[in-house]
């Protein structure tokens, strides 16, 4: 066991940034389910970060409780800012929510409790790779059986057709607003893991780049279901790492892999249909 040990002490961080990116992805995938284009998710894992390392730093909170405070807090404010902004479409709904995310992020960065540019130094390490672990399996499962209930069939329908989704009876401005909010939730938990694994965190965390890299990580790995978020998240993880041996290359070399992913597999790289093809192809081919 000495070889784990090595690897352990040398990749678990990494090993805990594809957990938490992977929750990441699959906030984003929540809405995206629903069609809606929001970049607002790096601004809750920033609230779910900052308010969870508060309450450790501040007040000795248990750290079940300050996970739960981390996923409320983020579902709160996307339950108030919600019923606006969720009225626009597109690529006008991408840019509300990336104003509210700039928002956030200027105001944690002018908060003297938040420690403002130099943010919050000195969190304890309470983030074990088992609540990663299990916080990221409960949340596959309860989106699985999200996605195969009347809940899941609404977003679908909502995501297909909306003006038909309200023909058909569906509370489309409810169900929006109901992705909307687990998808923070679930964004601001993985905010409030990193948060306390990391030791520091600081409002350039939150910005535009993270919230581009967290819609990157489930458009790269495909959205048609729950396994390509995780594959992208990973991808995007540990792509940078797998690529240190070239040096001034990496970032060049990172970004033409993307782009190539993206030209040449548009719905991304795990898509069933296409895997489906392939395999009645090979089958046609030895018949």
């Amino acid at each position: 066991m000495e070889w784990f040990n090595d690897f352990w002490s040398t990749y678990s961080t990494l090993v805990f940034s594809v957990g938490v990116h992977a929750l990441l992805a699959l906030s984003i995938w929540l809405t995206l389910s629903c069609g809606l284009l929001s970049l607002a998710n790096a601004a809750f894992m920033g609230i779910g970060a900052y308010v969870s390392a508060l309450l450790t730093l501040q007040l000795g909170w248990s750290f079940p409780a300050v996970l739960l405070a981390g996923g409320l807090a983020p579902a709160l404010v996307a339950l108030i800012i919600g019923a606006p902004v969720l009225r626009l479409s597109g690529v006008y709904l991408a840019m509300a929510t990336l104003a509210f995310g700039e928002v956030v992020r200027i105001t944690v960065l002018n908060l003297e409790i938040t420690g403002g540019p130099e943010g919050l130094n000195g969190i304890p390490l309470l983030t074990e790779g088992w609540h990663i672990a299990l916080i990221l399996a409960l949340t596959l499962y309860g989106l699985a059986r999200l996605r195969r209930s009347k809940v899941g069939r609404a977003f679908e329908a909502i995501k297909e057709d909306e003006v038909a989704a309200r023909l058909m009876g569906i509370d489309v401005d409810r169900y929006k607003l109901l992705a909307f909010v687990l998808g923070a939730v679930i964004a601001g938990v993985a905010g409030a893991l990193n948060a306390h694994f990391t030791f520091f965190i600081s409002p350039r965390e939150y910005g535009f780049e993270n919230a581009v890299d967290i819609i990157t990580m489930a458009v790269l790995g495909g959205t048609a279901n729950l396994i390509g978020p995780v594959l992208g998240a990973s991808i995007i993880t540990l792509l940078p790492e797998l690529l240190r041996s070239l040096h001034d290359f990496r970032s060049f070399v990172n970004g033409a892999v993307l782009v190539l992913v993206v030209l040449f597999l548009p719905k991304g790289i795990w898509d069933p249909r296409r895997f489906r093809g392939w395999l009645q192809r090979v089958k046609g081919g030895r018949a």
